[in-house]
Formats: C-alpha cells, sequence, structure tokens
C-alpha cells in the first residue's frame, strides 16, 4: 500500500471523503454536459470514423475477388484486410482530424497494400499462383481503396466546418483566427480566444471573436459550442498553459499546435509537422480524446496477459489465502475505496496484511500503523508485493490496467490534487499494478512530486510498447524488498 507520513489527518476529523474525490477530472461526453456540435450527432462522428476502416475492408474484398479460389480462404482474406488496417492506423491514415487528398495517401496507401499482398503471396496457400494474377489483385485494391478514400474526403469536405478555440496571446490569436475565418474550406471555425487576463488589451484588429480569460469561461466555451479542436498558437503558449490544456484534453478535445511565427524556409531544419492548416505549420499535441488513445490494444492486453497470469498464479493465490486465514482468522481479502480513471471510484482487492484500527485509520492514514508488529508471513507478502496478486481481478474486471499510475485513496486524492500540481491528471488513464514510477523506486513514502511527473510523462508518451517494458522491468524487480 502507498503511505506517505507527511500527510496526517487532523485529530479527531473525518475523512471528507467526498470532497473531490471523485471529480477529479470533468467526466466525459454526456455527463459532462456536452453538446455535439450543431449538424453533427456523436452518432454521425463515429460513422465518419469508421468510414475509412471499411473503405479499406471493402478494398480488401474487392482485390482477393480478382483472385481464382480466394474465396475458399476467407481467412486468408480476413488476415489482409486485418493486417493492411493496422498498418494504417499506425501510420494514422484513419485520422479524421488530419485532411490530407489522395494524391498525398497515395504512397502511404498503396505501399501498406503492397506490403499485405506480399505476406500473402510468400506465407498463404495462395502463393502458387503466378505473379500477374496477384499484381492483378494489388492492382484492384490499391484502386478500390484511393477512390474510397477519394469519396470520403469529398463528403468530409460538404460538411459544415468545426468550432475551435484559438489559445494564446492575442496579438498573435487574432490574426491566426482571420486567416482560419478566411478559409471555410479548411474545416475549422473559430469561436473563441483564450488568453491571459493581462493580455486582454493586445492588439484589436482581427475578428471580433469572445476573449476567455479564465478556466471556467473557456470550459463553459466548449460545452456549449461543442469544441473538439483546440489549436495553440506558439511553443511557449502550450509550456504555460500545460494545466488548461490538459483539462481541454480531457475534454475531449484534439490540441494542435500553429506554427504562427516567421517560416524557417528551410533555414532553420526541417520541422516535425502533421500538414498545414490554412497555410499554417501544425503539430499534434494531444489526439482528440487523449488518453483513451490506444485504448483497444491497451484493454487486450490487459486481458490476455491478466486472465493467464491468474492462471498461473491460482495456487500461490490459494497458499496465501489459506496461510492467512489460519495465522490472522477471517477476512483474507482487504477490500477498499480507491480513485480510478477520471476519478470514478472502485474497489481495490489486496491479501490482509494489517488490519486498521478503525475505517478512518485505514481512509486516511499514510503510513501503516504499528507496521513492525505484523507476522514474518504478512511481511514477506509486502516486501514481495505477493498482496497486490489479487489486483489481477481488478484489471480483468476493467477497474484497473496491468500499467498505469497507482490508484489512491479518496481522501489523499482531494490532498494531493490540492498541493501538487498535476496528480489529478494522472486519472486521465486507467490506474494500474505497476507504472513508470513504480519501476524508478517511486513506492511508499517517497515524493508525491516526482510520482506526478513519471506518471503524466507515461501518459503523454504512451505506447504499447513501452507497457511491454514496464511489465519486463517489473518482473526482474518482483522479488526484491522494496516493500509495496
Amino acid at each position: 500500500m502507498t503511505a506517505e507520513s507527511t500527510v496526517p489527518p487532523p485529530a479527531g476529523q473525518q475523512p471528507r471523503t467526498a470532497e473531490r474525490a471523485v471529480s477529479v477530472l470533468p467526466p466525459r461526453g454526456p455527463v459532462a454536459g456536452r453538446r455535439p456540435p450543431a449538424g453533427r450527432s456523436s452518432r454521425t462522428r463515429r460513422a465518419s470514423r469508421m468510414s475509412l476502416p471499411l473503405v479499406d475492408c471493402a478494398a480488401a474484398l474487392l482485390g482477393a475477388l480478382v483472385v481464382p479460389g480466394a474465396l475458399a480462404y476467407p481467412l486468408v482474406i480476413a488476415l489482409l484486410a486485418l493486417g493492411v488496417m493496422s498498418l494504417n492506423r499506425r501510420a494514422r491514415l484513419y485520422d479524421t482530424a488530419l485532411v490530407r487528398g489522395v494524391l498525398d495517401e497515395l504512397p502511404a496507401v498503396c505501399g501498406r497494400i503492397a506490403v499485405g499482398w506480399t505476406a500473402v503471396a510468400a506465407l498463404s496457400p495462395l502463393r502458387p499462383l503466378p505473379l500477374t494474377v496477384l499484381a492483378g489483385a494489388f492492382a484492384v485494391h490499391c484502386a478500390a481503396a484511393c477512390a474510397g478514400r477519394a469519396a470520403h474526403g469529398r463528403r468530409a469536405a460538404r460538411r459544415p466546418p468545426e468550432p475551435a478555440l484559438v489559445v494564446g496571446p492575442v496579438a498573435a490569436a487574432r490574426p491566426v483566427a482571420a486567416a482560419l475565418l478566411r478559409q471555410p474550406g479548411c474545416g475549422v471555425r473559430p469561436v473563441g480566444l483564450v488568453t491571459d487576463p493581462l493580455d486582454v488589451l493586445g492588439s484589436a484588429e482581427g475578428p471580433k471573436l469572445p476573449v476567455l480569460t479564465t478556466d471556467q469561461e473557456t470550459h463553459r466555451a466548449v460545452i456549449q459550442n461543442g469544441v473538439e479542436t483546440v489549436l495553440v498558437v506558439g511553443a511557449a503558449t502550450r509550456v504555460e498553459r500545460t494545466a488548461l490544456l490538459r483539462d481541454l484534453a480531457a475534454y475531449g478535445c484534439g490540441l494542435w499546435e500553429l506554427d504562427a511565427g516567421s517560416p524557417s524556409y528551410g533555414f532553420g531544419g526541417r520541422r516535425e509537422s502533421a500538414g498545414q492548416l490554412a497555410g499554417f505549420s501544425r503539430r499534434l499535441l494531444w489526439p482528440a480524446g487523449g488518453p483513451q488513445r490506444g485504448g483497444l490494444g491497451k484493454r487486450v492486453l490487459d486481458l490476455v496477459l491478466s486472465g493467464t497470469l491468474l492462471l498461473l498464479v491460482c495456487p500461490v493465490l490459494l497458499v496465501c489465502a489459506v496461510v492467512l486465514r489460519v495465522m490472522d482468522g477471517p477476512g483474507v481479502v482487504f477490500r477498499q475505496e480507491r480513485i480510478g480513471r477520471d476519478g470514478r471510484p472502485f474497489t481495490l482487492l489486496k491479501f490482509r496484511t494489517h488490519r486498521p484500527a478503525s475505517a478512518h485509520e485505514a481512509a486516511t492514514r499514510w503510513s501503516v500503523a504499528n507496521e513492525q508488529e505484523m507476522s514474518r508471513f504478512c511481511q514477506f507478502l509486502r516486501r514481495t508485493s505477493l498482496d497486490e496478486l489479487p489486483q489481477l481481478w481488478n484489471v480483468c474486471r476493467g477497474d484497473m490496467s496491468l500499467v498505469g499510475p497507482r490508484p489512491e485513496r479518496p481522501y489523499f486524492v482531494a490532498v494531493f490534487s490540492q498541493n501538487h500540481p498535476g496528480y489529478r491528471e494522472r486519472h486521465r488513464m486507467r490506474t494500474g499494478i505497476t507504472g513508470l514510477a513504480q519501476i524508478h523506486g517511486l513506492r511508499g513514502d517517497t515524493s508525491i512530486e516526482d510520482r506526478c511527473r513519471f506518471d503524466n510523462a507515461y501518459i503523454d508518451n504512451w505506447s504499447l510498447w513501452q507497457d511491454i517494458c514496464i511489465l519486463v522491468r517489473t518482473a526482474t524487480l518482483f522479488v526484491r524488498p522494496t516493500g509495496s
């Protein structure tokens, strides 16, 4: 159990578990009162996101129809379609926020289709077919995919522009907003400028858009206008308004940094860019939905590994439960309320290694009272982290993930959220059994500020490979006597 002796509860005071405990981040979607933009229901947005994968599925089927006897191998066709879709997803060819032309996407789309058909020709039962037949199927597949994407692009161009907020100094944000309003075909329509209160006397030139100077005004504008795109003008703004930008990402907004300064014209080196918007170079800071990205892959990894581990450690769980029952009596499993993703509470499971004097102590005391009086077996469980094994069931249920920020009790979530900037942003993703902070030694009575930094860095740079690396490093540290 995590602990910190420097945050004791006031004597005789009951824990304020309700204070900011389950509202760590504004809830997403309908819970937060968000309205979808006018004319675009949530069903329409989901259909728009699914249209490109469906185009690729249909294109793969058309390509396979060219091959004689291919329909006798439906598994091969399914694997071809899934493989191409996976490659396209990794290349972000399904990101509807990136508006690209068919010619711009042609090399990437055809290259990934070529990889798929090469695998079919080398590994599938269709490999004895003549190369001319496979080449014809590849050509039909590419033509169908490009035609479908062209139709999707024309349909997307007819949609009304999405409302957006421009974040930055007034002198820089107004010209950017004016340029975007002069180019309605770019797909974005500014509805407000977000700036510092001391900057409201900036340049008055440009469109007369509402100037939002407080976080409350910004959140209200997001909800009332159904904003899903936030444009950040300049890297300095990104650094200065980090807390607000994290909140906007938690609302489900996609964050883009626009280069509104003087262009380098090749003299400053190649800049990392994700295309242009009304002539401004832009870079994606945060995809729409933020921490939800990669959710399916992460969830599949959690289910496969946690289910497998539960089966493998069943004998260990049984032995631990029996020994605890014999030594300490009934109540082998310890249940405690913790705060998970988006500030939602859940019941965490552990083996009981101590018995708190009261529910108040269990909820508000950081260090375990009389920890030195634990039995040797309980100390062994805590030292080897075997007492955490029941949390594999929390992972299977979806309360937690294998990798993520460690969950904490409501009382300490409220305290740390007030005292440590960035603590509440840890709840943008499912909490975990282990995490980046834990493999760097931040367990038990260690710096909360350091944990915030590592946990938020993990979320900001999440990848499935990073999860695998953390799990491998955790396995190597599993039996070290660092405590839980």
